[in-house]
């Protein structure tokens, strides 16, 4: 039996387009029955067409291939929504709503995602949530922050320095990123696929390869496949240390502020010697990646068994460290019903005792053949988070060695330009596992086999209301600990 693949094609003249009513009616069906909603879009309808608009819905079911629901609709029309009884929907009907005018009616939380198109002007009229009280106070954080952070305002109710509600509102980057990435031939779009978010920008990557390979027939070798694993767990583990690293300048643990950050120096690197950057980018392509020669394996190798030595002893002093214990145990906790009900995705999702993770639930051939374990944790706090970055640190160095030390895998591939034309009328779902959770495109084909919609969505997407949820009821001096033990991203969020 082939493994399930992260990647899903479907002939869009075969699919059924269902009224918007029967639609949601379909998908809470499908959500009752067990489904995680992965994506749910608008795109205008054909030019033939300006008020129309074609939904698109993508479930994941507990096993088994991806599933996708349609429906065509007028801009403005309304349906029941799905926010109520599943809250994990809540982005995706706001995002919906922003871009195409459909209304959900009883969604308790409709505000603006990105403050898009004619709404950027109204950033300042953002309804934030009050809590009423004569000692309550607000605390307004951002959108410009120090250092090199990305804007994003964070608006806090408290008492005294207790947390009762967080609120944050993104949506300062107006990139365009989708508009974007339609101007360009689809063979050509490596580059801008790699800037969308550039710490995930392996993950982002191969997902955008494995899209136009489906697309237009061209299918690579099993060792293309292989060095892409290599840098994603490469890409993985960086991100991780530097997670780790915040953490632990956070509450100035010095021993585990400089180490990590060192661990994440030679990462990066070794990863700049393979594809000539430190972030992975030029390594891969469509048609193929950058090979690794003998000698890169080997230098890879000495890299990881060093860092693997290294990374041990500080995770050591991490958890032994009572310091640490006090600040990380029971700090931001998100039980694992309400990670479950907001269908939080990645590590954090994990972190909650939800097992979920594309490399093990679509494996495809490459981890098919050589698995990854599904790690999680249950206290689902700061501790959690902290403890399941170094067990998936220690989980992809010991993937990677595995890998590199085959000697009769040969890895010395390139890259072989795609000259076929892509498929018309076809619709390609395409996930990679990144270090923050699945990274999600969908690629639309039209009549004449040009890209008609592309859809990007970062695992960030889902999450931020984690973190809004994981701050109550802790200090307001806890918000960095836990924003960095979620770790997600500002540009992903904002296209």
């Amino acid at each position: 039996m082939n493994a399930l693949e992260p990647l899903l094609m479907r002939d869009v003249r075969t699919l059924t387009h269902h009224s918007l009513q029967e639609f949601a009616r379909l998908c809470a069906e499908r959500l009752q029955a067990g489904d995680r909603l992965l994506t749910l879009f608008g795109r205008s309808h054909a030019d033939d067409h300006p008020d129309g608009v074609i939904v698109t819905a993508v479930l994941q079911p507990e096993a088994g291939e991806l599933c996708v629901l349609r429906a065509s609709a007028q801009r403005g029309e309304h349906y029941p929504s799905l926010t109520c009884n599943y809250p994990g929907a809540q982005i995706f009907e706001r995002e919906l709503w922003e871009q195409t005018g459909l209304h959900p009616d009883g969604h308790p939380w409709l505000k603006p995602v990105r403050y898009e198109g004619v709404r950027q002007q109204h950033m300042a009229d953002y309804p934030f949530f009050k809590v009423r009280g004569h000692e309550v106070h607000e605390v307004g954080v951002g959108p410009i922050h120090a250092g090199v952070i990305e804007p994003g305002h964070f608006r806090f109710m408290c008492l005294g320095e207790h947390v009762h509600h967080l609120e944050i509102q993104l949506g300062y980057q107006h990139r365009g990123v989708e508009a974007l990435l339609l101007s360009r031939p689809p063979l050509a779009l490596a580059p801008l696929v790699e800037s969308i978010c550039g710490d995930s920008c392996v993950a982002y990557t191969w997902a955008y390869c494995a899209a136009v390979e489906a697309l237009s027939d061209s299918p690579v070798s099993p060792e293309v496949e292989t060095v892409r694993g290599v840098a994603l767990e490469m890409e993985r583990v960086a991100m991780h240390l530097a997670a780790l690293n915040g953490l632990a300048t956070d509450i100035a643990f010095l021993q585990g502020g400089a180490t990590y950050g060192r661990l994440r120096t030679a990462i990066i690197n070794a990863s700049m010697r393979m594809s000539g950057s430190r972030f992975g980018r030029a390594w891969l392509r469509p048609g193929g990646v950058r090979g690794l020669t003998d000698a890169q394996r080997l230098d890879l190798m000495q890299t990881l068994t060093a860092l693997a030595k290294d990374v041990a002893q500080v995770n050591d002093l991490m958890l032994k460290s009572k310091s640490v214990q006090a600040r990380f145990q029971g700090t931001g906790v998100v039980s694992t019903k309400a990670a479950q009900e907001l269908e939080l995705v990645g590590l954090v999702a994990r972190a909650s005792d939800v097992a979920l993770d594309t490399r093990t639930r679509l494996p495809g051939q490459l981890h098919d053949a050589s698995p990854m374990p599904l790690l999680t944790e249950s206290s689902g706090d700061c501790w959690a988070r902290m403890k399941l970055r170094m067990r998936e640190i220690d989980s992809s160095v010991a993937w990677l060695l595995k890998i590199l030390g085959q000697a009769t895998l040969d890895l010395r591939t390139g890259i072989t330009p795609i000259r076929q034309a892509l498929r018309t009328d076809t619709l390609c779902v395409s996930l990679r596992e990144g270090a923050r959770g699945a990274v999600v495109q969908v690629l639309e084909t039209s009549a004449q086999g040009d890209l008609l919609h592309y859809k990007v969505q970062d695992p960030s997407l889902p999450n931020w209301f984690g973190l809004a949820l994981a701050v109550r009821d802790n200090g307001i001096s806890d918000f960095p600990i836990c924003n960095k033990s979620f770790d997600l991203s500002y540009c992903g969020n904002d296209l």
